[in-house]
């Protein structure tokens, strides 16, 4: 087996050192808080009175409130990964683990699993809440489209916070990269959307989106988008390997 492959004791110690951290903790918890509770905040106000208040998709509006929860997607794959590169932590993780892509890849495969496993929770109860306000309008599991939008939803939620666990290692700074992101996804991606048309569709988190709607019309579906998302997170990732291997610690 290669020396560079995640085992399990360094898995162990990831897990913990992520779980120790009060704001890792907190972005974990507030991913299913924020996504569930302004989901069901809006198909309340609206109700089953106007079933696309929230938009022309009601499958995509079935998710509304991912849209928020990707924002601390975001703060827990930067807090997971930012508390690296105070006070001499890396040194002590490296003493730990000599091998930086073992120690990397360890820890990456933590805040993913752990994103996973949240994000699949929140896109279930995001449908579920948000279905339980719409009466007449609601959509239910087995209608077209919603498995695909509930897992589709997790799984974005997963690939967004390794998009900005691998922006951290690359830049060393959780700060500058959800100053970076933040304003982009909830701003900047929908102005230059509307600037240049069909580019726009193959961003990170527009592209990723698109597992959540109900048809969509340009060059990308909903599983290709996804693809797109991922070949970011795949970039930021490796980015993010090479800063680690290369640079001091």
């Amino acid at each position: 087996m290669s020396t560079a492959l995640p085992t399990r004791p360094v898995l162990h110690s990831e897990w913990i050192k992520i779980r120790s951290l009060r704001g890792s903790t907190a972005a974990l918890i507030t991913i299913l808080a924020l996504s569930v509770g302004i989901q069901a905040l809006a198909a309340a106000a609206t109700g089953e009175a106007d079933g696309g208040a929230l938009g022309d998709d009601p499958l995509f509006a079935s998710s509304y409130g991912i849209i928020w929860g990707q924002v601390a997607a975001m703060a827990f794959g930067t807090t997971a990964l930012s508390a690296e590169f105070h006070n001499g932590a890396l040194r002590t993780s490296l003493a730990a683990v000599p091998s930086r892509t073992r120690f990397y890849l360890s820890k990456m495969a933590v805040i993913g699993g752990l994103a996973l496993v949240v994000g699949q929770i929140t896109g279930l109860l995001t449908f579920v809440a948000g279905q339980a306000f719409m009466g007449s309008h609601a959509l239910r599991l087995g209608d077209p489209g919603t498995y695909r939008a509930v897992v589709g939803s997790g799984l974005y939620l997963t690939l967004i916070t390794l998009f900005a666990a691998g922006l951290t290692a690359l830049l060393r700074s959780g700060a500058l990269v959800l100053s970076l992101l933040i304003p982009f996804v909830l701003m900047v991606s929908f102005i230059v959307g509307a600037a240049t048309g069909g580019v726009a569709e193959f961003l990170p988190d527009r592209a990723g989106q698109l597992v959540m709607h109900g048809a969509t019309d340009g060059r990308l579906g909903p599983w290709s988008g996804l693809g797109v998302l991922a070949l970011w997170a795949g970039a930021a990732l490796a980015g993010g390997w090479v800063a680690v291997r290369r640079r001091a610690a």
